[in-house]
C-alpha cells in the first residue's frame, strides 16, 4: 500500500469482528488459559473466570479459547481442558464486552451442525461477540478415537465450512457428504450478523486462493518480518476483498523494561521496550490482532496483563 494511502475497509459482520479487527490498527488479545504451565502439565485454571474479567477491565480486544479433544501426552499442551463451546457459554454471562474468539475449532472432528448451531448460540448469547476460527488438526492421534480418518481431513474440512455458511440462510438448501439440507429444515439460532465470522487457521489443507477466498480473516504463525510481510502481503493480494489478518505470540515479559530479547517457543523474553517495538512492526506489516499467550511468563500473570495494558497497549489505541 503506498505511503499515505487509507487502508481498504473490512467487511462489517458481528460486533467482535467490527472491534477486533480495524485497516491499518492493531489490537492486543490473550490466550486461555491465562495462567504459566509447563509441557506436559495439566492447567490448574486457578482464577480463570476473574482473569477473563481482568483482560476485559485492562482493554484487551479478546480472549481466544482452544479446541482440544483429548490430551495427547506428545504434543505437551492440554489447553484449557474445558469444551471450547460450553465455556464460550459460561464467559458470555460473565463479560460483557471483550471478544470471544475460538482458535481454533477442529471442524472435520465435529458434525457442522452442531458447529453451526453451538457458534451461532454463543454469538446470540454474547451479543455478537463471537469469532469462529476454525482448523483442519495436527494431533493425528485425535482421529481414530472419534473414528476419523486423518490423510483426508483437508476434504472435509472444506465441506464442513460449506454446511456451516449455509446454516446462516433461512431454510438452507445444501447437498454435501455431512448431509443434504434440502430446504424444508432450518438451522435456528442465526448468528447476529449476516454468517458468521469464520477466520482460518495456518494452511489448513488447503490452497492458497481458497484461503483467501472462502474465510473472513487469516490467523497465522510468528515469523521473522521479511517473511511475515510476504505471506500478508501474498494473503492480500489473494482475497477478493480487504480482510484482516492476526497472528499468535508466545511471551515472557521480564520486569526490567529495557531486558534485551530472548527467543522462546514462538515468540520471545523480553522487556515492554522490546515487545512494544515487535508490535508496532507488526501492525507496519500489516497484522490487525495479537494473541498473546502467557504460558511460559515467568512473572505473575495478573501483574504481567497489568503491565501490557499500562505499558504497551495505549500505543495501540489511537
Amino acid at each position: 500500500m503506498p505511503d499515505g494511502a487509507t487502508p481498504a475497509l473490512f467487511p462489517r459482520l458481528n460486533r467482535a469482528y467490527n472491534t477486533t479487527f480495524q485497516p491499518g490498527k492493531l489490537s492486543l488479545g490473550l490466550v486461555v488459559p491465562l495462567e504459566a504451565y509447563d509441557v506436559g502439565a495439566e492447567p490448574s485454571m486457578a482464577r480463570h473466570i476473574e482473569r477473563a474479567q481482568l483482560a476485559e477491565t485492562l482493554g484487551f480486544s479478546a480472549l481466544w479459547l482452544r479446541d482440544v479433544p483429548f490430551n495427547v501426552p506428545s504434543f505437551g499442551d492440554a489447553g484449557q481442558m474445558f469444551d471450547p463451546f460450553v465455556y464460550l457459554g459460561l464467559l458470555s454471562g460473565t463479560t460483557r464486552d471483550i471478544a470471544l474468539g475460538v482458535a481454533s475449532i477442529i471442524v472435520p472432528l465435529r458434525h457442522p451442525a452442531h458447529v453451526a448451531k453451538a457458534a451461532a448460540t454463543a454469538d446470540q448469547l454474547s451479543n455478537g461477540r463471537l469469532l469462529l476460527g476454525v482448523a483442519s488438526g495436527d494431533r493425528p492421534e485425535e482421529y481414530p478415537a472419534l473414528g476419523m480418518t486423518y490423510p483426508d481431513r483437508g476434504k472435509r474440512f472444506r465441506d464442513a465450512l460449506a454446511y456451516i455458511r449455509a446454516t446462516a440462510e433461512a431454510y438452507p438448501v445444501h447437498r454435501g457428504p455431512q448431509g443434504t439440507l434440502s430446504g424444508g429444515i432450518d438451522m435456528l439460532p442465526k448468528p447476529t450478523a449476516d454468517r458468521l465470522p469464520v477466520l482460518i487457521t495456518g494452511g489448513s489443507q488447503q490452497a492458497p486462493d481458497w484461503i483467501a477466498a472462502e474465510g473472513d480473516g487469516w490467523m497465522t504463525y510468528p515469523r521473522d518480518a521479511r517473511a511475515q510481510s510476504n505471506v500478508v502481503q501474498d494473503y492480500r493480494a489473494r482475497s477478493p476483498v480487504a480482510k484482516p489478518v492476526m497472528q499468535s505470540l508466545y511471551i515472557d515479559l521480564l520486569p526490567e523494561p529495557d531486558a534485551r530479547p530472548r527467543p522462546i517457543h514462538l515468540g520471545f523474553q523480553s522487556g515492554t521496550t522490546f515487545l512494544l517495538s515487535y508490535l508496532r512492526e507488526l501492525r507496519a506489516l500489516g497484522i490487525n490482532h495479537v494473541a498473546l499467550n502467557l504460558r511460559f511468563n515467568g512473572a505473575d500473570i495478573e501483574d504481567t496483563m497489568k503491565r501490557i495494558a499500562a505499558d504497551v497497549m495505549p500505543e495501540f489505541e489511537e
